[in-house]
């Protein structure tokens, strides 16, 4: 691959990597400590040239590629073994238009980079809850978090993307230019190109009130009862989701819970403090006294970041997820029951809310369909210690057997990992799959970009 590796040093502004280079190890490593993988070389790009000539030096010597921007995907299909991975985690910049409310992103910016430009005029994107989680992923996904049921997924709030395609060419996809690739990269995942900037709509948030509220697990059972009820009448402004925990041994938590079982409800009201408070008072009147509430005032910057300490890079991490459109008593029953075996005191359990503002939109409006799910589930075993890999995977893939019934067949494609079937893929997209398979014929015809959760070519 010496030929390759010379042809981006030459091509490239940003710099080549290769296995010799004293930081490769470095380079290489994944969010996910539980993936190992060795790219022949990693083309660290600075701007779209870059990418342009990065994915054609790729295709043109035929090896596998591997698209890596804000570094934080579960499956760890931001790298590849013996292939190419073309990074885009140095293109961070953010630009926000406070007239129009508009703000163009570059595709390794975290969330958090977009929080902290956006914060500054008093507006924000819909994201997720986690202020390291990567734009690009998240948005390709279909991104779900706080402030999804008043304003939608991230892909509702998409208004515009750059694209570098598999040949080499360089386009805009938008309702105006090319509508089918647009609709394709609102929830399909990097099955269609390399985005080299994002354009999403911002909306007027500033201080919320929000925070963590854990109960012991013996009353989980009534908390997740009162919550499945609750929701549905909660008004939008209140994101508000419910887990099964554990009390990490760790401060600021209470070192008299440390250790214990727990149910979480974790909320943003993007709004007023009292108003806030008011809304999850509807909650809090119908469940035991919790062991601890933090709910309080502060910049949405801060709620997003809350969790970031717990999660550096580096874990392990098994994921397993699943749509929910009900949630019985019984489905409540396994989930405490599964709970309660976990292997380590980072596993969790969460439950996000689907509603709202997103199904206001139409189910074949975007890729990203099934908006009909009342939850978007994810089973999450994580540790600090690789001796622990195989137990995560153990009590994920139990806990995942023993609730599917109780689920819809498909889940959100950013909590599945490597190791699903392709059958989970076409059901998640379910009557969307076909379509999004004409897409990807005529932007990939080849499979260029299959290092992803893969739509085949409807040709191949």
């Amino acid at each position: 691959m010496s030929d390759l590796a010379s042809t981006l040093k030459q091509a490239l502004r940003g710099r080549v990597i290769t296995r010799e280079d004293a930081d490769y190890d470095t380079a290489r490593a994944l969010y996910n400590g539980m993936i190992d993988k060795r790219p022949l070389l990693i083309a660290r790009c600075v701007d779209a040239a870059d990418v342009i000539a990065a994915v054609k030096a790729g295709r043109d010597h035929g090896v596998l590629i591997a698209i890596r921007a804000g570094a934080h995907n579960g499956p760890g299909l931001g790298s590849c073994d013996d292939g190419l991975v073309i990074d885009l985690s140095t293109m961070r910049s953010v630009r926000v238009d406070p007239v129009s409310r508009t703000v163009r992103v570059d595709p390794g910016c975290t969330s958090g980079d977009v929080d902290h430009a956006t914060h500054a005029f008093g507006l924000a994107v819909p994201f997720g809850i986690v202020s390291t989680t990567g734009v690009a992923g998240l948005t390709l996904g279909g991104g779900t978090g706080y402030l999804t049921r008043k304003y939608g997924l991230t892909v509702d709030n998409l208004l515009e993307a750059d694209v570098v395609l598999a040949d080499g060419r360089f386009v805009t996809a938008s309702a105006e230019q090319n509508p089918d690739l647009f609709w394709a990269l609102r929830g399909g995942g990097g099955n269609f190109g390399v985005v080299t900037s994002f354009v999403f709509r911002a909306h007027p948030v500033g201080m919320i009130y929000g925070g963590p509220i854990f109960w012991d697990t013996r009353g989980a059972k009534t908390v997740m009862r009162a919550y499945r009820d609750f929701l549905p009448q909660a008004p939008e402004e209140l994101g508000a989701f419910v887990g099964l925990k554990t009390v990490p041994s760790l401060d600021p938590f209470p070192r008299e819970h440390w250790g214990k079982r727990a149910c979480a409800v974790i909320s943003c009201y993007a709004g007023a403090a009292a108003e806030g408070e008011k809304a999850i008072g509807a909650l809090l009147k119908s469940v035991p006294a919790p062991l601890f509430n933090w709910m309080g005032a502060m910049p949405l910057p801060a709620m997003q970041a809350l969790f970031d300490p717990f999660f550096p890079k580096g874990l392990q991490w098994y994921w397993k997820g699943d749509f929910v459109k009900s949630l019985p008593d019984e489905a409540i029953d396994t989930h405490i029951a599964q709970a309660r075996e976990a292997p380590s005191e980072l596993c969790l359990m969460h439950l996000y809310p689907i509603d709202g503002a997103v199904r206001r939109v139409a189910k074949d409006a975007t890729a990203w369909s099934t908006r009909d799910a009342t939850w978007s589930m994810v089973i999450a075993g994580i540790s600090p210690d690789a001796k622990q890999a195989a137990a995560l995977k153990r009590w994920g893939r139990g806990y995942w057997q023993a609730v599917h019934p109780y689920n819809l067949e498909g889940a959100y494609v950013n909590f599945l990992m490597d190791d699903e079937a392709s059958g989970r893929v076409q059901a998640t997209y379910g009557p969307n799959y076909k379509r999004l398979a004409a897409i990807k014929a005529k932007y990939d015809p080849q499979n260029v970009f299959r290092v992803n959760q893969n739509i085949v070519p409807a040709s191949a």
